[in-house]
């Protein structure tokens, strides 16, 4: 898709997650739990999205779908224009480990592998050359600010300097998106700000990042704002504009 600027100046944009009429739906006591219903959505790259919703709207279901962590009841998903709504339990894992890269609240890192062993973890199922893993492994240690903390574990961290180790690691594979759920969660207001202003440039460097917030602040950085309830969008702000479903 292109869109043509002044001047004859052209942006060319590019799709590289999309999902069509998405629903998944439970059963649970033998009745029928719809937590998504008719989702439409289009992820661009280098564009940066925040989904909000009350408890229960249907964000961390959305989420799992989007991380090829569960698979839609009906409709479709395509991530780089490869559907992956119905891949098996191996492709759909080659598929976390190559286009996907998570950033959780809780960092989920090893306690017992240090800083570059925990970056290079994605690289190590994707059976990638021990020398170019660790090269970029380091590459990345020194863009998130931890070439100084290689060789130190978790615990040997600040909650901050976890969560720059779980960017680093989301980042390793060179995904076609980042999804981050809560993650300035788990940190006092400085540090989150640190890790915020390092998505903002990941951001402007062309990685597409889906986050999920409760935090209104984080959410007003994003290009647009996806708002669920009962398992629909509600609404979608873009910059402040809002578009009603």
């Amino acid at each position: 898709m292109s869109e043509v600027m002044g001047n004859n100046a052209v942006s060319e944009k590019q799709v590289v997650a999309e999902v069509q009429k998405l629903g998944k739906t439970y059963h649970v006591g033998g009745s029928d739990l719809h937590v998504l219903q008719d989702i439409d959505l289009t992820f661009e790259r280098g564009e940066y999205l925040a989904i909000m919703g009350p408890s229960g709207s249907g964000k961390s279901t959305l989420l799992n779908l989007l991380g090829c962590l569960d698979r839609p009841s009906r409709g479709a998903y395509y991530l780089g224009g490869q559907d992956v709504s119905h891949m098996d339990d191996n492709e759909l894992s080659a598929v976390r480990s190559e286009r996907i890269g998570f950033v959780f609240q809780s960092y989920n890192l090893i306690a017992q592998l240090n800083v570059i062993e925990n970056i290079e973890i994605p690289l190590f199922y994707q059976r990638v050359d021990a020398a170019e893993s660790e090269k970029r492994a380091r590459e990345l240690a020194e863009l998130v600010g931890l070439s100084h903390r290689l060789h130190h574990r978790p615990m040997q961290l600040s909650g901050g300097q976890q969560q720059r180790v779980a960017i680093a690691r989301a980042l390793v594979s060179k995904p076609l998106i980042i999804l981050a759920d809560e993650p300035t969660g788990n940190l006092d207001s400085e540090s989150g700000a640190e890790i915020l202003e390092l998505l903002d440039g990941l951001q402007q460097q062309g990685t597409t990042l889906i986050v999920v917030t409760h935090d209104r602040d984080v959410a007003m950085r994003a290009h647009r704002i996806i708002h669920l309830l009962d398992g629909r969008v509600e609404k979608i702000e873009h910059n402040g504009h809002k578009e009603n479903h």
